[in-house]
Order: C-alpha cells, then sequence, then structure tokens
C-alpha cells in the first residue's frame, strides 16, 4: 500500500474509532466474564471428578471386564423362551401406546387451560402451569416406584406411570402451540357470533392438532424405550425378563432381547418419523 492510500486508510480507520469506541475498543466486562465462566466450569468439573472419584484405572478396568460380558453374549440366544419374550414385548408396546394416548386425552383439556391466550385468569392460569411443572418434574421410573407400590406389580402400573409422566410433559407441549396459533382464525369465529367454546374449537385446535398429533407419535416411540426401563421395577412389559436375565448372567439371552428391542424401537421410530412428515406435510400444503 502507497503512502497516500495508507494514510487515507489510518484516517478512516481513526474515524471509525471515535464513532464506535464500543467495537475496537470492548469494554473488558464481558471478556472477564466468559473468562470467569470458563475457569468456574472447569473448577466445577474439576471438584465434581473428585467428588465421584473418578478414576482411570477403574474405566480401563471396567472397559476389560465390559468386553469380557460381550464375549459372553455372542451368538445371542432365545434359550427357548422365544414366545415369553415375544409376549412380553407385546405388552411393553402395549404399556407405552396407552400410557401416552391417556396422557395425551388428559393433557389436551389442561393445555388449552394453561395456554394465555384462552384463560385469561393469571391465578388459574400460574396454578395449572405450575401443576404440570410438578408432575413433569418427577421421572417415569419414580412414577412406576409409586404405581407398583399403590396397584401392585405388573404393566397396569406401568401404564399409569407413562401416563403420569407425559401427562405433564404434552400439558406444556399443547400449551405453547395454542399459544403460538394465529389469532385471526380464532377471531373469524367470534366476529360470526360465535363463543369461547366455539373459538376453541374451531379456530384453535384445526391449527394445533397436527403439531399435537405429531409429538404424541413422537412420544409412543420414546414411551417403548421407558416401558422397557419401568419393567425392571416390577412395572411389567420386556424389562422384567432382562432384568432377571442379567441377574442370572445369562449374557446370550440378554443380547437376544437387547436385540429385539433395538429392532422395535427402530421399526416404531421409522413408521412414527413418516407419519409424522406426513401429517406436517398436509399441515404446510393446506393453505395453498
Amino acid at each position: 500500500m502507497t503512502g497516500p492510500l495508507r494514510h487515507s486508510a489510518l484516517a478512516d480507520r481513526g474515524g471509525l474509532e471515535r464513532r464506535h469506541p464500543r467495537i475496537f475498543r470492548p469494554p473488558p466486562g464481558p471478556r472477564v466474564a466468559t473468562v470467569a465462566l470458563i475457569v468456574g466450569a472447569v473448577g466445577l468439573a474439576i471438584c465434581a471428578m473428585w467428588w465421584l472419584e473418578f478414576s482411570f484405572d477403574r474405566i480401563g478396568s471396567g472397559l476389560v471386564q465390559l468386553g469380557y460380558f460381550l464375549q459372553l453374549m455372542v451368538p445371542p440366544s432365545h434359550g427357548g423362551k422365544l414366545s415369553h419374550y415375544l409376549g412380553a414385548l407385546a405388552e411393553t408396546l402395549a404399556i407405552a401406546f396407552l400410557g401416552t394416548l391417556l396422557a395425551a386425552v388428559l393433557a389436551l383439556p389442561a393445555g388449552v387451560l394453561a395456554a394465555k391466550n384462552v384463560v385469561a385468569n393469571r391465578i388459574l392460569h400460574f396454578f395449572i402451569r405450575r401443576s404440570l411443572d410438578t408432575v413433569r418434574g418427577v421421572d417415569t421410573l419414580i412414577w412406576a416406584l409409586i404405581f407398583v407400590s399403590a396397584v401392585g406389580l405388573g404393566p397396569f402400573a406401568g401404564m399409569l406411570a407413562i401416563a403420569a409422566a407425559d401427562f405433564g410433559a404434552f400439558g406444556k407441549l399443547f400449551s405453547e402451540a395454542i399459544e403460538n396459533s394465529d389469532r385471526k382464525p380464532i377471531e373469524g369465529v367470534v366476529a360470526s357470533g360465535g363463543g369461547e367454546l366455539h373459538a376453541v374449537r374451531f379456530g384453535v385446535l384445526p391449527q394445533v392438532f397436527p403439531v399435537m398429533l405429531s409429538q404424541v407419535l413422537y412420544y409412543i416411540e420414546s414411551n417403548t424405550r421407558s416401558a422397557t426401563i419401568i419393567g425392571i421395577v416390577g412395572a411389567g412389559g420386556i424389562g422384567l425378563h432382562l432384568a432377571e436375565e442379567i441377574r442370572t448372567l445369562e449374557w446370550d439371552r440378554v443380547a437376544f432381547l437387547v436385540l429385539m428391542i433395538l429392532v422395535t424401537v427402530a421399526v416404531i421410530d421409522f413408521i412414527s418419523a413418516r407419519l409424522r412428515f406426513a401429517i406436517i406435510g398436509r399441515r404446510v400444503a393446506a393453505p395453498a
């Protein structure tokens, strides 16, 4: 760069620095805060590792033991219990489907009442929202333990656990979908003489129903895995057999059960994804 051009560029830079000092000379506060956050996160991680007695030696020995278990899993075998396993798998699917369906049905009116654009009463809105947060804050496994103690062992307790855990999640998701709905159809229903219930039925639900259905389909696939876990604590399904085979060190049968679960979840995920895309596609193409 020649002398005159370099002088002009420096002059332009000087003018920019005078007009925008925060860009060229940013305050040190944000940088100090970023460094403090990084140092704090690293320090917290080190403290957690010390508190949990983190050990690379234990990780190495655990990997060796895991490799030994994998050797025992090959080849997978049902051990003559295929019919029992298939029945337990069907039970797991029933737990996931019925639990999700029950949660969705119960959460629909709760989601409508929890939406700010439907319920103007702040006290009622706050009470419903906090109730949904409380229910959602309890894990599915905890609900399974509670219902196993309340109604006894078996798939009925598992279905209630899935329904209780998903009720809070669906209530939150449904209320957010309703709050994001377009106001024009609602105003059209009201302008034509409809009441509040008509506005919800004909102005809100047709907009958000595809979103709700898509969420329910996803949760059915997710709850198939959850139903397997809660079966371990006595809530029925294939998880009960899985826990028993692990307890008796029948690793070839454990491998067979794990493969059954993986294949089932993959199939359900494929079907659910195709249905969700079809629903969303029709929703997008509807205005055209």
